[in-house]
C-alpha cells in the first residue's frame, strides 16, 4: 500500500491550556484543530502535517511549555495517517439515512427513494448537517413528529411561518418547507452556512421558499420582520440555546413549536430550566445516543 506522508500529531491538556499549546504544535503543522473532550475539562489538540514532523524539536517544546505551566508532560501522539481515497471515503461515510419520513441522501445515491418518505438532497459539504449526526436526526424525527399533528398556514399576513434559527447546511429549513410547504427563515452567523443552505435549496426546488440570511441570531432584520414563528428549529449548542430562549419565547407565536437540539443528554436540565423560565414547556425529548433533541411550546 502506498505511503499518504499525512501525519498525526495530537495531545491533551487542560482547557485553559488548549490555545498555547495548539500555537505550539502549529508551527509544525499545516491545520491545527483543538476539540473539547469533557466540559470544563480536557480538550484535545491535533494536528495533519505532510511529511513526517521532527519528533525531537517538537517532544522538546511541548515538554518546556508543560514545565513552564506546572504541568505533567502530556502524551504526545505523532503517528502517520493511512492513505485513503478521499472521494470514496466521503460517500461510504454518509449513506442515505432515513428520520421518520425524512429520507436524506447524497447526490452519490443511485439507488430509489422509499414509497412515503420526503427526500432531501444534501451532500457532505463545509456546514454542519447531513443527517447523520445525533443531533441533526433527533431533530428530522422531532419535525416528522410535530407535522403528524400541527398545521403550519403558508401565508399568514405576511408573517414567517417558521424560522431555523443557526441553521448550517439547512436541512432542517429544507424539511419544514417540504413536509408543510411554507416559507421558511434560514438564518445562520457563518456565511459559508448561509450560502450552502441556499445551495441546497436550489438542488432541492426550494429556493422559492427558503430565505437564508446573515446575522446575529434574532438580532437579525429579517428574522423581527416575520416574527411571530408558528415553528422555530435551533440546533445550536446547549449555552447558546439556554442564553437565546429570552430571545426564542418573544419570537415564538403563542402555541408555537420549537425544536431545539445541540446538547448532550447531560445538559437538558440546564436548556429545559431556562426555557421554562420563559413560559414554554416541554412536550417531548428524543435521545439519540448522548445527544438529545428537546420539543417545548409557547
Amino acid at each position: 500500500m502506498a505511503r499518504s506522508n499525512l501525519w498525526r500529531i495530537a495531545l491533551v491538556v487542560p482547557e485553559a491550556h488548549a490555545p498555547v499549546f495548539a500555537d505550539a504544535v502549529g508551527d509544525h503543522a499545516d491545520a491545527v484543530s483543538t476539540f473539547e473532550l469533557e466540559e470544563g475539562g480536557n480538550w484535545l489538540v491535533e494536528a495533519t502535517i505532510h511529511g513526517e514532523p521532527d519528533r525531537p524539536r517538537l517532544t522538546g517544546r511541548v515538554a518546556v511549555l508543560a514545565q513552564a505551566l506546572g504541568l505533567d508532560d502530556p502524551e504526545l501522539i505523532i503517528e502517520e495517517l493511512p492513505p485513503i481515497d478521499w472521494v470514496s471515503h466521503s460517500y461510504e461515510g454518509f449513506p442515505p439515512i432515513q428520520a421518520g419520513r425524512f429520507f436524506v441522501h447524497g447526490s452519490h445515491h443511485e439507488g430509489t427513494v422509499p414509497g412515503g418518505s420526503i427526500p432531501l438532497l444534501v451532500d457532505a459539504a463545509t456546514a454542519f448537517g447531513t443527517g447523520e449526526h445525533g443531533s441533526t436526526k433527533g431533530c428530522l424525527l422531532a419535525l416528522d413528529r410535530l407535522s403528524r399533528h400541527v398545521r403550519l398556514p403558508r401565508r399568514e399576513r405576511g408573517r414567517g411561518a417558521a424560522l431555523d434559527m443557526g441553521c448550517g447546511s439547512g436541512i432542517l429549513a429544507l424539511a419544514v418547507a417540504k413536509r408543510w410547504g411554507v416559507p421558511v427563515v434560514a438564518v445562520d452567523i457563518d456565511p459559508e452556512a448561509v450560502r450552502v443552505t441556499r445551495v441546497n435549496a436550489r438542488i432541492n426546488q426550494l429556493q422559492g421558499r427558503i430565505r437564508a440570511e446573515g446575522g446575529d441570531g434574532y438580532n437579525t432584520s429579517i428574522v423581527g420582520k416575520h416574527k411571530p414563528y408558528r415553528l422555530i428549529t435551533a440546533n445550536i449548542l446547549a449555552r447558546p440555546l439556554a442564553r437565546m430562549a429570552p430571545q426564542l419565547a418573544r419570537h415564538l407565536k403563542k402555541g408555537g413549536y420549537a425544536v431545539l437540539a445541540g446538547l448532550l443528554s447531560r445538559q437538558e436540565r440546564h436548556v429545559i430550566q431556562a426555557h421554562r423560565a420563559q413560559g414554554l414547556r416541554l412536550v417531548a425529548r428524543i435521545p439519540m445516543g448522548e445527544w438529545t433533541t428537546l420539543i417545548v411550546r409557547r
